[in-house]
């Protein structure tokens, strides 16, 4: 199977054999608070994140008020909101006058600065400011969105919750059309941090993109508490992941309780690179950290009794045993030793080692085995 593209944002690139990329989905924890905003941004970066992302949206342009009152009470996550579903979203919308400080906080901390768009006039004016974009899960079908962000010509990532393969399909087939830049995400679409909800991660569907669009790169917007999630995403080729960040998951808000705090957030980052350490690049070999370890745990060939120079080997000679130096025979070179004369006399419980044993010569062949094959010589 071919290796998926990498894929550059900003000055980091995206590849499986590069450290996976960390959003912080900051999202609407600013609380309407520019300030608060900012100290996430910080807060994110300290906590190990590569990218700070915020969410541009307006109440009017992605909910429908009366669409909300007309499911008869709210439902699933947003059940628990003190609010209607469109007084919420009216509360944290992101002010797009803050879009320059956000940025320049993002670039004073060192952090990508990066947005999810759900409308045509927030791709118009954050499309400056961002190294690459993000398409939630719930737009997933709103093609003429993914377009015209697929069409700025910068990386776009792609949330895949809450859809069908057919859904994904057609996302990726809009996308590739006009940018190859494209990170494809594995999503389970439910806000309600439930341990219930380790049922339907389903990473499993990370090996279905893989072998489905072997040229992308792929990621996890995840939701579910702890690291299992990202862990098992990683180690299946992931090297996007995305969670929500929060500074207190007590705080009043539609995105606090489920989001990563400072210290869950570190905990990820930290135990996510010592997997990729330890995920190596697949070649089977003796590590460095293994050269001495294979000369006390190996076995070589010793002998079980003092054996004079020109003695002809016969298994009776040999046994394997700890520890096996460096050019010391190995217990299945037994076979093709016997009958080969020492070179030099050696002791009791010394290696066998291939510098101590003469080039096997006519002599020292079997003289059945040497019958035999003259036999199949003259009837060949």
């Amino acid at each position: 199977m071919s290796r998926p593209d990498p894929i550059r944002i900003d000055k980091r690139t995206l590849a499986l054999d590069q450290p996976s990329y960390f959003i912080a989905d900051i999202a609407a924890n600013h609380d309407g608070d520019l300030g608060r905003a900012k100290d996430l941004i910080w807060r994110a970066k300290e906590a190990g994140a590569d990218c700070a992302k915020f969410q541009h949206f307006k109440a009017e342009k992605i909910v429908s008020d009366r669409g909300f009152r007309a499911l008869g009470g709210q439902q699933g996550h947003q059940a628990a909101w003190k609010k209607p579903v469109f007084e919420v979203y009216r509360q944290h919308e992101l002010n797009r006058e803050w879009n320059i400080e956000l940025v320049a906080a993002a670039r004073a901390a060192g952090i990508h600065f990066m947005t999810t768009p759900y409308d045509n006039e927030a791709v118009e004016t954050v499309n400056a400011l961002v190294p690459a974009w993000k398409i939630g899960s719930g737009d997933i079908t709103h093609l003429s969105l993914v377009e015209k962000v697929a069409r700025t010509g910068k990386p776009i990532l792609v949330a895949s919750g809450a859809s069908t393969q057919a859904d994904v399909d057609r996302a990726v087939k809009a996308v590739l059309a006009v940018n190859r830049q494209l990170v494809l995400m594995q999503c389970n679409t439910n806000y309600t941090g439930s341990l219930e909800n380790f049922r339907f991660i389903n990473l499993n569907v990370l090996k279905t993109y893989a072998a489905r669009y072997p040229g992308l790169l792929l990621g996890l917007s995840d939701h579910s508490p702890g690291h299992a999630t990202v862990l098992g995403a990683i180690a299946l080729g992931a090297r996007a992941i995305e969670k929500h960040f929060t500074d207190d998951n007590e705080r009043d808000g539609p995105d606090h309780s489920f989001a990563m705090n400072p210290r869950s957030w570190r905990e990820m980052v930290d135990r996510s690179r010592e997997l990729e350490a330890a995920l190596g690049d697949g070649v089977k070999r003796v590590e460095d950290n293994e050269v001495q370890t294979a000369v006390l745990q190996q076995r070589c060939l010793r002998c079980t009794r003092a054996l004079p120079a020109g003695h002809v080997l016969a298994a009776a000679d040999l046994e394997a045993l700890r520890p096996a130096p460096e050019g010391a025979a190995r217990p299945y070179e037994l076979p093709q030793l016997l009958g080969r004369r020492l070179l030099t006399a050696l002791e009791a419980g010394d290696a066998l080692t291939h510098a101590a044993l003469a080039v096997r010569a006519p002599a020292d062949a079997d003289p059945d085995a040497d019958a035999d094959a003259a036999a199949k010589a003259v009837h060949a």
